[in-house]
């Protein structure tokens, strides 16, 4: 029997031995002792992505005792200063992994396998992955501390399950009853999507919110909605739980038609390569105008996400002339089966002559299922296939090195490229040139930008204001808690405050007597941090030089001298 047979029916055998085990409910524990309270569950809608675990409050504090939440190995270490910041992966003899993430820091036996590799990378930001013999660990025992590290906006433990294929689980799903929830999810608001050129909603040929009326027993109603052609909805919700006051991601929502189902969405389990849908899910264009995100109840075109079930024609009403009057029921439910429910009686009633939205026809056409490149004056857009979830005509507007790209209400799915040449400027001057998006109140962020000969090129994700700039301003260093010549025998931390006004911080070195120190990089707070318990200083006398340089290459050093006793 050929070998690739061989693998591929015990591969298959793998998968469905995976496919018919019953997901543990009792295998795995709280990575914390302390009562488990949420700010964030799982599936929430995120800024471009689900959130894929739990966010677990550590009462407003860093420093509380992480533990294994199962037993099994330290497979992964990775520290970045943003993301996840301080993260670890265990990986367990079922092939379920948990992950830890935004720690402030790991158990000492992590630590020193941790500090050792910095210190040999001579680099903070690094990744480990030891082996199943390396950093085995029992449930309950401490990996790590509750933190802040990353991109995370206030204390707390990160906390996720995944399967043998890395995809994030609901962790609901495997027991954790001490999370309690007795209340309803909440519903802010309900719209109407009129979604063919003849459809109307109560004479609206686009979205249009309908009111809620409440019901006795707690759920809602509207009034009768009049409408006629391919109809769709989207609601506005959010879940709440016991003893916090977070707004938390809805677990699933269903909808009936004459008591039939024809559209549901559950958050069990979702991958990481589809997160980007969620700008398919959503009503992207609503967002990015209100700050609101409508959780839209059917499926169009190009939305592949896994999270949908048993979904009859899209999820969408077609109603025509001969249709009798009918009943369409929403139901918001949570994990624990607190359910909210929406009833809508549908009345059928057609109009003619109703005045659609207009397409702007521009001379810039993209078909989503093929690439697109437009060039004009010194400005070249590369549109890879599939960047977009439809075909459209965009609205680009090019003066000088500057380009008007669109409009941010539309989604991208993939980053185009924009490029610009450089060539009328002198080599020394290219070299101080970047690309920023500029914001419509005129503020202006760089994007990351890459040279090749007198090109200078960026890639994004987002439709928007791009434009050419130059950076000639270093950045700036100063001391934060301590001062030149000064005794730190007391001291645990040396702390300094690094910043870059234009194109923001790409490098930074710190040594001591000419040997590297590890300094820790908190970009929220623009604080660079040694820790003295490294045991790297030994002298009584030191002389400090730090190296900072931001993304163009402008570099700025300080220098001071301190004196320590060990």
């Amino acid at each position: 029997m050929p070998k690739i047979f061989l693998i591929s029916v015990f591969l298959l055998c793998i998968n469905l031995t995976y496919a018919q085990e019953e997901i543990p409910k009792d295998y795995f524990v709280s990575p914390l002792d302390i009562p488990l309270l949420l700010s964030g569950t799982f599936g929430e809608l995120r800024s471009n992505h689900f959130h894929a675990g739990l966010d677990i409050k550590t009462k407003g504090v860093t420093g509380l005792a992480v533990t294994a939440s199962a037993k099994g190995y330290v497979g992964r270490i990775k520290i970045q200063h943003g993301g996840y910041g301080k993260a670890l992966y265990i990986y367990h003899p079922n092939g379920y992994q948990s992950v830890y993430a935004h720690l402030d820091n790991f158990s000492t036996e992590i630590e020193a396998l941790v500090k050792k590799a910095q210190y040999n990378k001579e680099s903070y930001e690094i990744e480990l992955f030891p082996s199943d013999k390396e950093l085995v660990v029992s449930q309950g025992d401490i990996i790590g501390y509750s933190g802040n590290s990353g991109s995370s906006g206030g204390p707390h433990l990160h906390f996720e399950i995944r399967d043998f294929n890395s995809k994030p689980m609901n962790p609901f799903l495997f027991g954790f009853e001490e999370i309690k929830d007795s209340r309803e999810p909440q519903i802010f608001a309900l719209h109407a999507y009129p979604l063919e050129a003849k459809s109307h909603v109560n004479g609206h040929t686009d979205r249009v919110q309908l009111k809620l009326i409440k019901r006795k027993d707690g759920g809602y109603r509207t009034e009768p909605v009049k409408a006629f052609g391919k109809i769709g909805f989207g609601i506005d919700a959010y879940d709440v739980l016991d003893l916090t006051y977070n707004k938390n991601g809805i677990y699933s929502v269903k909808t009936l038609l004459n008591g039939k189902s024809i559209f549901e969405n559950v958050f069990d389990k979702f991958s990481f390569y589809e997160t980007r849908y969620i700008n398919r899910l959503i009503d992207f264009e609503y967002y990015t105008t209100d700050k609101r995100k409508i959780h839209k109840l059917f499926v169009e075109e190009n939305n592949p996400l896994s999270v949908y079930k048993d979904v009859y024609q899209s999820g969408v009403i077609n109603i025509q002339k001969d249709n009798l009057d009918q009943n369409f029921e929403i139901k918001v439910s949570d994990f624990k089966g607190n359910m909210k429910s929406i009833l809508i009686p549908l009345e059928t009633d057609f109009k003619e002559n109703l005045i659609s939205n207009e397409v702007n026809e521009t001379e810039y056409f993209v078909k989503a299922k093929a690439a697109t490149v437009f060039e004009e004056g010194k400005i070249d857009i590369y549109i890879p296939k599939n960047a977009l979830y439809e075909d459209a005509f965009l609205e680009i507007n090019i003066e000088g090195l500057s380009v008007d790209l669109h409009t941010e209400n539309t989604p991208l799915h993939k980053s185009i490229t924009i490029g610009f040449d450089v060539s009328q400027y002198s080599e020394e001057d290219q070299a101080k040139l970047y690309i920023a998006k500029v914001a419509p109140w005129g503020s202006k962020y760089y994007v990351s930008t890459y040279k090749k000969k007198d090109r200078l090129t960026t890639k994004t994700n987002q439709f928007g204001t791009y434009q050419l700039f130059e950076d000639n301003t270093p950045p700036t260093i100063k001391p934060k808690n301590f001062r030149d010549n000064q005794w730190l025998s007391n001291f645990r931390y040396l702390e300094l405050e690094i910043d870059d006004e234009d194109t923001d911080i790409d490098s930074y070195r710190a040594t001591v007597n000419g040997e590297f120190i590890l300094m820790e990089y908190d970009y929220k707070t623009k604080t660079l941090t040694h820790d003295f318990n490294d045991g790297v200083i030994s002298d009584t006398k030191n002389k400090l030089k730090v190296v900072v340089t931001d993304k163009v290459g402008n570099t700025a050093i300080f220098e001071a001298n301190f004196s320590r006793k060990n």
